[in-house]
């Protein structure tokens, strides 16, 4: 049994009692696993009946019993199974080689379990040795869009704009700590005391970032932005209420006619995703090529080239910064030059590339509104160390952004395209604004969903001129106000 992966001259294991009734050593006994969501009565809420607590009690037990017998069978599989074999096997083949494992070692420890726990200790015990253990689940959810774990026993996810607590845990630290080094290592990275921060992104082309103690008081943090297979197009954003159909058209004509644009937001607002739409209207003729730090833009047009920066390895060598990866894109012919997002010295680069023939480039950065957004383009300038008047450095911003479009996730957790703005000029020392569209948020139903519709500020376009010389005749209706 287990020839095809098994290990030459494994030892075969004695025979134990049940988990259940043997108690494993101080070092290797697990924490008790956390009650499930379901169990954990709301804040304020009614107090729970007998037959409620006695439930809970059984289910963390039984969680508990479930965890210790997780424990005993992966030691197993360690000492029998070959690794690496395991790279050329297929899923199907490895469960079933896990599962005659399972009922082996259950077999000997007396343990009887029924059809689902028999089920689901195999799965889990293919995503420890295969994935990425407890995380496995929560990555394969499509509704899940963050995960966001806070020590071992806390794994928060966020579902429609709305964060929950889970009822995934780790066994303990050290269980946590062995899934990050399995992600890290994977991309040649290393997390301990002496760097214990990383940047990486897993197979399936998500976000991880991770924080390990002693920086990470109550046990590592772990942030993990899942990647959209699907790609969104406009029209999948005026469906969801991102936007109204006249701001796409509007957009439409501000791409095609290539405005430079900046995609403004805070953190999960969509900024990548709207970024992503708004490529959808470049031409299939032009050369795009795209700056990230972690890649995650989704460009749909047939001439695309992708670039990614570095960071420096275990020596502190061998860094590539989105300033270097811009500068040399510079020399590749580019039309267009598209930042996933712009947060410092490489600001003075995109500014230039935007000034000097490089129409229709994109980019986004963290802020709150518009000015702001301004402001913080100035902060970057000025923290590059680039020695110019601060007139100056508005000038060259006032040049070089023709459009600043926010996003925002509102408190009920829908995202939205609160205002697009032009960049008019400059008015003495100062960059000249005006909105053309905004989200007029009108009130809260009970239900905590917000109230709000978009509309038009009134304010015609300024460059409908351009619009119209590009074959974008926008009809003056856009423009009014709804009253």
């Amino acid at each position: 049994m287990f020839s095809r992966f098994k290990k030459d001259g494994a030892p075969a294991k004695p025979a134990v009692q049940s988990p259940a009734s043997t108690a494993a050593p101080a070092a290797a006994r697990p924490a008790q696993a956390a009650p499930s969501t379901a169990m954990r009565p709301a804040t304020g809420g009614a107090p729970r009946s007998a037959a409620e607590v006695v439930a809970a009690d059984k289910e963390v037990k039984r969680k508990a019993r479930m965890m210790e017998l997780k424990l005993e069978l992966h030691k197993r599989l360690l000492e029998t199974l070959n690794l690496s074999a395991l790279e050329h096997a297929s899923e199907q083949s490895l469960k079933q080689e896990i599962s005659a494992l399972a009922s082996e070692a259950l077999d000997e420890m007396s343990v009887a379990l029924n059809k689902d726990d028999r089920l689901n200790l195999v799965q889990e015990l293919y995503d420890e040795v295969m994935g990425l253990g407890p995380l496995e689940p929560l990555l394969k959810d499509e509704t899940v869009n963050d995960i966001l774990v806070n020590g071992p026993k806390r794994v928060f996810v966020e579902r429609a704009g709305k964060l929950e607590l889970t009822d995934v845990t780790f066994r303990d630290e050290r269980h946590l700590l062995r899934i990050i080094d399995k992600i890290v290592s994977a991309v040649g990275r290393r997390v301990d005391e002496s760097n214990p921060y990383c940047d990486a992104r897993l197979a399936d082309g998500s976000r991880f970032n991770c924080m390990v103690p002693p920086v990470a008081v109550d046990g590592s943090l772990v942030s993990i932005r899942k990647f959209k297979k699907e790609k969104l197009q406009i029209s999948d954003l005026v469906r969801f209420g991102a936007f109204t159909e006249e701001m796409a058209a509007y957009l439409q004509a501000a791409v095609s006619c290539r405005l430079n644009i900046i995609v403004s937001g805070g953190t999960g607002s969509g900024k990548t995703t709207t970024l992503n739409a708004l490529s959808s209207f470049i031409d299939n003729t032009e050369r795009v090529l795209t700056i990230e730090d972690t890649a995650e833009l989704q460009l749909q047009q047939v001439h695309v080239g992708r670039m990614e920066s570095r960071p420096a390895n275990v020596e502190g060598k061998g860094a590539v910064t989105q300033r270097d990866c811009l500068r040399n894109a510079l020399r590749m012919r580019p039309d267009r030059i598209i930042v996933g997002e712009t947060r410092g010295e490489e600001v003075i680069d995109m500014l230039q590339a935007m000034n000097t023939g490089h129409d229709g480039s994109m980019t986004t950065i963290h802020a709150n509104n518009p000015r702001d957004g301004i402001s913080r383009l100035e902060n970057m300038v000025a923290m590059a160390g680039i020695d110019m008047p601060l007139k100056a450095v508005r000038s060259q911003i006032a040049s070089a952004v023709n459009l600043i479009v926010q996003a925002s996730r509102l408190q009920d957790g829908s995202r939205r395209m609160v205002s697009i703005t032009e960049i008019t000029g400059m008015e003495g020392e100062v960059i000249s604004m005006q909105e053309v569209f905004r989200y007029e948020r009108l009130g809260i139903e009970p239900s905590g969903k917000i109230i709000g519709r978009f509309n038009a500020t009134g304010i015609r376009s300024a460059y409908s001129d351009r619009f119209r010389q590009w074959g974008y005749d926008l009809p003056a209706s856009i423009y009014e106000p709804i009253v």
